[in-house]
């Protein structure tokens, strides 16, 4: 895997500028490359060219998200991403309709994606502690783990025909804050995915 595209999702609030997760982006811009990788960054708050998102999705070997998580899912402003790129992407290039055809329209729903040699990773950064996660004891979550709460940022993405890589989560990032411990378990995590 050596093009790498980054979508930096944080989007800006006066209680949450965004440091963490641009600093995470420059960490791993900063290890990819010295591993000899090609990495392209959009931010998805602000302006972007929506044929250029698409095109960077179809160049990439790899799809890296880095998101806060707010409110049990992922800004606004990344939801209006997807609608307008993903949306722009059903004309083939990054998936041929929703993988469902005229002869058998009840079955392969989601299996249209044409990035098939495309794999993602998320990186999330959060508030919630990650005990409070797959711990039956913990009843907000009710045994829950992170990645069933993600499943629809899984989902999305096996919509195009991407494969997994494994998830990053920086936990308890407001109350309990561990950012030098986070920094170091990022970097082992992308060292072992991209060797």
């Amino acid at each position: 895997m050596k093009n790498i595209f980054i979508i930096s999702a944080h989007h800006p609030y006066p209680f949450s500028e965004g440091r963490l997760n641009a600093a995470l982006i420059e960490k791993a811009q900063a290890l990819l490359t010295a591993r000899g990788c090609t990495t392209k960054l959009t931010k998805t708050y602000g302006q972007y060219d929506i044929d250029q998102e698409v095109a960077n999705h179809q160049w990439a070997d790899c799809v890296l998200i880095q998101t806060p998580l707010n409110w049990m899912g992922v800004p606004w402003s990344f939801k209006k991403y997807m609608d307008e790129v993903y949306t722009a992407g059903m004309d083939g290039r990054l998936c041929n309709g929703d993988g469902r055809t005229s002869l058998a329209p009840q079955s392969n729903y989601g299996m249209g994606g044409a990035l098939q040699n495309t794999h993602y990773m998320l990186s999330i950064t959060l508030n919630a502690p990650k005990q409070a996660f797959s711990n039956i004891a913990e009843p907000f979550f009710a045994g829950s783990s992170l990645d069933q709460l993600l499943l629809p940022l899984h989902l999305n993405a096996r919509f195009f025909g991407m494969k997994p890589l494994k998830t990053f989560a920086a936990f308890d990032v407001i109350k309990n804050p561990q950012i030098e411990a986070d920094f170091h378990r990022f970097e082992a995590h992308i060292n072992a995915l991209f060797p």
